[in-house]
């Protein structure tokens, strides 16, 4: 399964801060079935064992950083414990597979219906891959194409740069998950709008007066990871029974 993955996804795309890859389990086991998701929590470990699947593949890195104690104190350590326990293997593709090629902003530019579209931050030696997406659309109203990119990614509450001076969007530059750093290759790219999540208030008025900022959230940005696992997992394994947990909900609630 990992070798599936990491045909598509190579660990090395990861950057240096990540931790991509199996995080729980036996390399070796056999997989019975495999569960989805954005991050692992004890209901999808819950969920994967009730439908008979010994593998969760997620997008979020389970353990992100090093673990000095396994007592159960907070959410990661009790997942992992429950992971051991109930013999259920962990495995997550994030950075690398956000920079591969079809990665995750690809997968939001082909939502957003995009057209020549290559990676915003390519990797060194490699022009294919790289972190984000810049692409184009046609011609569109600054707030009609909010609108679209907001009904889209089922956005509830869309914060933009209100004092941006972009008035029609041409080419529209993308980031899964969290994006900001990329705003500047964004503006060198000659986008009018920069799409991504997690936009701090200093980063809108920082570059507002260059180009439209909208946030549409981390966990918006970033679900459609788990179509492109499903895609890769049957393309290898077609008979494999892979699953989408119902469970599975934002962490961050918006009060409208």
């Amino acid at each position: 399964m990992a070798e599936a993955i990491e045909a598509s996804a190579p660990l090395g795309y990861q950057e240096s801060y990540d931790n991509a890859g199996l995080q729980v389990g036996n390399p070796e086991m056999e997989v019975s079935g495999v569960m989805l998701c954005l991050d692992v929590t004890e209901d999808v470990l819950d969920e994967a064992r009730a439908c008979g699947c010994n593998m969760v593949v997620s997008h979020h890195p389970l353990i992100f950083k090093g673990l000095k104690s396994l007592t159960g104190k907070g959410p990661v350590e009790k997942a992992v414990i429950k992971a051991l326990t109930e013999g259920v293997a962990v495995y997550s593709a994030h950075t690398n597979l956000d920079s591969a090629p079809g990665g995750v902003s690809f997968e939001m530019a082909t939502i957003l219906g995009l057209s020549d579209c290559r990676p915003l931050s390519p990797l060194p030696g490699n022009p294919e891959a790289g972190l984000g997406v810049t692409g184009c659309v046609k011609p569109t109203p600054k707030l009609e194409f909010l609108r679209q990119v907001k009904e889209k990614f089922g956005v509830k509450a869309l914060r933009y740069s209100a004092q941006s001076r972009t008035l029609v969007v041409k080419r529209v530059a993308i980031c899964g998950g969290s994006g900001a750093s990329l705003i500047p290759a964004a503006i060198a790219a000659g986008a009018e709008v920069m799409i991504t999540g997690d936009v701090k208030y200093h980063d809108f008025t920082s570059f507002s007066q260059d180009l439209l900022i909208a946030d549409i959230g981390h966990f918006e940005g970033e679900l459609c990871a788990e179509k492109i696992l499903w895609r890769i997992i049957k393309e290898k394994f077609p008979t494999l029974t892979v699953y989408f947990p119902r469970k599975e909900e934002n962490p961050v609630a918006t009060l409208l």
